[in-house]
Formats: C-alpha cells, structure tokens, sequence
C-alpha cells in the first residue's frame, strides 16, 4: 500500500478525524479530488507544497498521513503540465526518480475514510517553495498575472517591475 500526505491547515483535524479528507475541486471541468504527495525518503520532496499553501493566508499546516491500494488509480502530472492517470506505487515510482521531482502532485478521485489514515503530524512551517518551483532559477516577473494580489508586498513588487522598463 502506498503511503501519501496531505497538506492542511491545523484548524481541518478534528474534521479530518471524524470523517476523513474530502475532495476539492481541481480543474475547471469539475472533477473532484484530495491533492496529495507520496511519503518518500527526501522529506523535502514529499511537503514541498507547504509554503505555496501557507501564501493563501493559513498559519500553521499539518501532515495527514494515509495509505491506498498500490492499484488504485491517481492523477499525476507536474504543476504546469496536463496531468495522466498512473496506478498509486507507478506516480510512487515516477516522482522518486525525478532528477528535480519539484512542483508534481497526485491528485485521489476520491474520499480518504477517516479508517484509512495513518497519522498526523504538525510539520515544521518553513518547507518548500514559493511561488513557482525553481523560481530563483529565472528572471523576476513582477506582472499582474505573476505577482498575485494578496502576496506580501505585491504593489511594491509590480511598481518596481514597472520601473525596470522605463528609460
């Protein structure tokens, strides 16, 4: 059974005790499902949505641990491209032998019962990348479409964008 964790604020446990993850919806044609990332040896790897997560306002951000069937089927792909459906242990297989497993994510068709949880554990608050993984790697684009309304000091990031083109 494949081992996965689930990112949610601390204030969602006693729900998530109670009656387990329920899907959100993930794409514009309305299709349903719990985000989650596979549990594996790089810590790192397996909570790097922490920080993009906390950006939206949230505090302090827990881990749900919990297992599913190695033959179920999830939805897998990187954060800018289209995502496929893979058996569970294959989206296991394929994010750990990424040489920069950065910005996957697995998305479950379905509810996690309260039964199927493993644990849960409050995670230290400073894990992961922030807007865009890889981000240090390319020039700052300080747009309206790139630089969202409610991050910290967006005005101040869009005038100095701004700034940068006039003569």
């Amino acid at each position: 059974m494949a081992m996965f964790v689930h990112l949610t604020p601390e204030k969602n446990i006693r729900s998530i005790q109670r009656s387990g993850l329920k899907p959100n919806v993930w794409n514009a044609e309305l299709d349903r499902g719990v985000f989650a990332m596979p549990v594996t040896p790089n810590f790192y790897i397996s909570h790097q949505w922490l920080r993009e997560l906390k950006a939206y306002g949230r505090k302090n951000f827990c881990g749900v641990y919990f297992r599913i069937p190695d033959d179920e089927y999830v939805i897998m792909g990187h954060y800018y491209s289209e995502h496929q459906p893979f058996k569970a242990s294959e989206a296991v297989g394929i994010i750990q032998h990424q040489v920069d497993s950065e910005g996957y994510e697995v998305i479950i068709p379905r509810k996690i019962e309260s039964k199927a949880i493993h644990t849960i554990r409050h995670l230290p608050q400073v894990l992961g990348w922030r807007y865009d993984p890889g981000i240090r790697q390319r020039p700052f684009c300080g747009c309206p479409a790139c630089v969202r309304p409610s991050t910290v000091r967006s005005k101040v990031k869009n005038q100095n964008w701004e700034k940068s083109f006039e003569v």
